[in-house]
C-alpha cells in the first residue's frame, strides 16, 4: 500500500535524514548559494547530489551509520537510496519538505558481478526522493551521476522542479531500462525494518560478493573502456 507522509513531519531531522548535522547545513547552504526560491534551491540540490556524489551500489550498507546523509556526503558516493537520503536531508536543511520515496524496479543494465550477485534483475526498494514544491510532492533520483549515464549510454535524469524525475524505460540505443513494478510510496524516515527483510530474503549473499569489487572498474569492463 503506497503512501505519502505529512509535510511536517518530512522537516525535521531522523537519525538517517541528519538534516540538523554541521556538514549538511554547510553543504546545503554552499549548493544552493545564488538561488533564492525553494524550487531553484531544490534543483540546485538535485543536480549536486546526482553529479557530485558518485553512484556506486556495490558499497551498500543498511545500517543507521551506512544510511546517514552526513555519511554519503563524507564518502563522497552512495547508492540509490542513501543518495535520496542525502537530498532530502540537504532539503530539509533548507525548511523545503523531503520525503523519502521507494519503488521496486526491473533494472536491464547492470554490471556482471551484479548480475552475479543479486541473481535477479529486481532492484527491490530502489530509493528516490520526494520534494514538496508549491503543494506538489515530486519525485526526484539523484542516483546516476552524469559521467557514468554517458559510459552506459543512459538518459541523464533533468529534474526542474514541477515535473517527477523518473527513469526512462530505454537507454538511448532502444535498449530496455528500468520498469517501475512496484511504488511503496513516500516515507519521512527510512522503513528500515521493511528494506532489511526484503534484502535478506531477496539478496542474501549479495552484499559480501559486491563489497569485494570496484564498480567503476566494472563498469569500465563491462562497455569496454581500455584499463
Amino acid at each position: 500500500m503506497t503512501q505519502t507522509p505529512d509535510p511536517a513531519s518530512c522537516l525535521v531531522p531522523t537519525a538517517m535524514v541528519d538534516s540538523d548535522h554541521p556538514a549538511i547545513l554547510a553543504y546545503a547552504r554552499e549548493r544552493s548559494a545564488g538561488h533564492d526560491t525553494p524550487r531553484d534551491r531544490a534543483v540546485a540540490l538535485y543536480y549536486a547530489v546526482r553529479d557530485g556524489i558518485r553512484y556506486d551500489p556495490y558499497g551498500f550498507d543498511l545500517t543507521i551509520h551506512g544510511l546517514r546523509a552526513s555519511t554519503t556526503l563524507a564518502d563522497g558516493r552512495g547508492w540509490c537510496v542513501s543518495k535520496a537520503i542525502l537530498l532530502a536531508a540537504a532539503c530539509r536543511a533548507l525548511g523545503i519538505p523531503a520525503a523519502l520515496g521507494y519503488a521496486d524496479v526491473r533494472n536491464h543494465l547492470s554490471t556482471a558481478r551484479m548480475r552475479a550477485a543479486m541473481r535477479t534483475d529486481v532492484f527491490y526498494w530502489h530509493g528516490y526522493a520526494a520534494i514538496l514544491l508549491d503543494g506538489v510532492w515530486l519525485k526526484a533520483t539523484p542516483a546516476f551521476n552524469i559521467e557514468l549515464c554517458e559510459k552506459l549510454r543512459l538518459r541523464a535524469l533533468e529534474f526542474d522542479g514541477h515535473a517527477d524525475s523518473i527513469y526512462h524505460p530505454f537507454d538511448l540505443d532502444g535498449r530496455q531500462h528500468m520498469e517501475y513494478l512496484t511504488y511503496h510510496g513516500e516515507f519521512a524516515d527510512v522503513p528500515m525494518a521493511a528494506m532489511q527483510a526484503d534484502f535478506r530474503r531477496h539478496y542474501p549473499i549479495a552484499g559480501d560478493d559486491l563489497a569485494r569489487g570496484d564498480f567503476d572498474r566494472d563498469v569500465d569492463a563491462e562497455v569496454g573502456v581500455p584499463t
